[in-house]
Order: C-alpha cells, then sequence, then structure tokens
C-alpha cells in the first residue's frame, strides 16, 4: 500500500539533488586536483595537473579517472532529479503547459551533458565537448526560466536574477573559449582552468539557488519577493 505522505515528502526533498550535485561536482575537481599525479591526454604526457591551465575534464584521464567520471555521472543524475523536483514545485508558478516543458527540457540538458562528460572523457573529443555543449544550454534554461517567473509575484526577483545570470553565463563563456586552446599543449598554459570553473561554478550556483528556493516552497515556507530571495540572491 502506497504510503500517503511518502509524494509529499518526495516532492519536498527531490529539489534538493540541485543543491547536491553542485556541491558533490565541486568538492570532487578540489579535492582530485590535489592528488593527480599527471595524465596522457592525446598521446602527450602531462606530468604535472594545474587547476591554473588545466580543465576539470582532464581529471578524468590518469589516476583521479575513476572517480572524477563517477563525479560527473553522479552529478548529471543529481541535475536531473533536481530539475524533476523543482519544476514538481512550481508548476503552480509557471501555469503554462507549454512554457512549463521547454523550461523543464533546458534544465534537464545540462545534466545529460554532465552524464555524457562521465562516459566519454577528454580523450574521446567530438562526444565530451557535445556534453559539454549540452551543459552550455543552461543559458537558454536560465532566459526562459527567467522570463516565466518574472510574471509571478512570489518569484519575480529570482526571475529577474535567471534573466541577469544570461548575458553573465555568455561573458564568462566567451572568457572560456578565449583561454582555452584544445590541444595537451594547451593544458600546460594560460589559465583557462580558471575561466572553466568560474563558468562551471556560476552554472551550478544557480541550479542550487532554485532547489534551495523550491525545496523551502515545498517545505511550505514562503518567500517575500523582497527579503527571503534577496537572502538568497547576492
Amino acid at each position: 500500500m502506497t504510503n500517503p505522505e511518502a509524494q509529499p515528502a518526495t516532492r519536498s526533498y527531490l529539489p534538493l539533488a540541485a543543491v547536491a550535485g553542485p556541491m558533490l561536482f565541486t568538492l570532487a575537481w578540489f579535492t582530485l586536483g590535489f592528488v593527480s599525479t599527471g595524465y596522457t591526454l592525446w598521446g602527450v604526457h602531462v606530468s604535472h595537473y594545474s587547476p591554473i591551465q588545466a580543465q576539470v575534464s582532464a581529471l578524468g584521464v590518469g589516476n583521479t579517472a575513476p572517480y572524477m567520471n563517477v563525479a560527473f555521472i553522479i552529478t548529471g543524475v543529481l541535475l536531473i532529479l533536481g530539475a524533476i523536483g523543482i519544476f514538481r514545485v512550481l508548476r503552480d508558478d509557471i501555469p503554462s503547459g507549454s512554457m512549463r516543458r521547454w523550461c523543464f527540457a533546458l534544465w534537464l540538458l545540462p545534466g545529460i551533458g554532465s552524464i555524457t562528460d562521465g562516459i566519454f572523457t577528454f580523450q574521446n573529443t567530438f562526444l565530451h565537448f557535445l556534453g559539454f555543449g549540452l551543459f552550455l544550454t543552461s543559458v537558454f534554461a536560465f532566459a526562459l526560466t527567467g522570463i516565466a517567473l518574472r510574471r509571478t509575484v512570489r518569484l519575480k526577483r529570482i526571475g529577474t536574477w535567471l534573466i541577469i545570470a544570461v548575458p553573465l553565463t555568455i561573458a564568462l563563456t566567451i572568457l572560456f573559449f578565449s583561454t582555452f586552446t584544445p590541444t595537451a599543449a594547451g593544458q600546460l598554459t594560460g589559465i583557462a582552468g580558471v575561466t572553466e570553473r568560474l563558468l562551471v561554478t556560476e552554472i551550478m550556483f544557480w541550479y542550487a539557488t532554485l532547489g534551495w528556493i523550491a525545496f523551502r516552497t515545498a517545505s511550505g515556507a514562503r518567500f517575500s519577493p523582497s527579503e527571503n530571495v534577496d537572502e538568497l540572491v547576492p
């Protein structure tokens, strides 16, 4: 027999997956960067991993590969579960069925991209960058969801912040690709490791923020547009 309290409990806690995913991913690349003993990429051996120069994906090859790739996959699953939880809660805030479905689909794609990157490592260049491309579709999720939430009273402020996140994400994407050299030698120079981490962390931040807001909403908290959301979004 189904527990009548099970569904509300699931509805309440599922958005927290969107908080857990970014936390896990950040902890993984931060920790593994200290224990990497180098890696071989495209036939060239890199003896030292530098988080300033090398991308997070470089942790998916070498001695840290099993751990980083599992982190990619688990993070992707958590982002997908978090998106499901978020849009279960926000269904009343985005009453338009087509708008809600498009928003939901776009918030799923970065999770699928993370799983793709965990399965196909840096060595599988095309498929790995395809996964990264899916992750970057978050900019469209921010734009469409921001427009939808701007039409509400309760979450109008977070809608505004999501719209502001669009040019910020685009700027960080341009910054990353302007510093990234897609060769093994490129992993030894520059600051692409820093610019990528800024981009990824910014995107993950909005997942965690919306996940936390949805969790609080499902738990019975009510947001004041001028107070509570401001506490979550600096």
